[in-house]
């Protein structure tokens, strides 16, 4: 399956400065490992080290909040993945 991730403007540095990038892949785990793959640096930037999402990374298929729980969501042709930084701080 084709599916598309619209990266936010901070990854976009990661990926080539790519707004969006398509890959393969049934669910949301399975769409950002292949994309990490191609993209080793962007796994650095999503995942800490011991390779979980990065509590600053928002996760969105279509218009729906994926949560850390969520991985696991089936995605079909058509959806779009995108990943939001997120701000913190006070």
């Amino acid at each position: 399956m084709s599916i598309a991730i619209c990266l936010h403007k901070f990854y976009q540095q990661y990926s080539g400065n790519n707004e969006q990038v398509t890959v393969e892949g049934g669910t949301v785990k399975e769409c950002l490992e292949n994309l990490t793959a191609v993209y080793p640096e962007l796994g650095k930037a999503l995942y800490t080290g011991n390779e979980k999402l990065h509590p600053l990374v928002g996760i969105y298929v279509n218009s729906t909040v994926i949560s850390y729980d969520g991985m696991d969501k089936e995605v079909k042709d058509g959806d779009k993945i995108h990943l939001i930084h997120t701000l913190a701080g006070g």
